[in-house]
């Protein structure tokens, strides 16, 4: 089995994890009811998704 020779120094650590942070996820408004809701899926408060009604509760 492989074994490094030295230690990995803290800024060679600090580099390699320098793409590993989580990013935020992306908020789009609801053209209807003006409510945050994720982008692509049907919004939570009015039940629309591309002005169509696609959930059983009617407004």
């Amino acid at each position: 089995m492989a074994v490094p020779k030295k230690k990995t120094s803290k800024s060679k650590r600090d580099m390699r994890r320098a793409h590993d942070s989580l990013s935020p996820n992306g908020i789009s408004i609801c053209p209807q009811c003006k409510e945050p809701k994720l982008p692509h899926r049907a919004c939570a408060s009015c039940g629309t998704y591309k002005g169509q009604n696609v959930s059983g509760n009617e407004e």
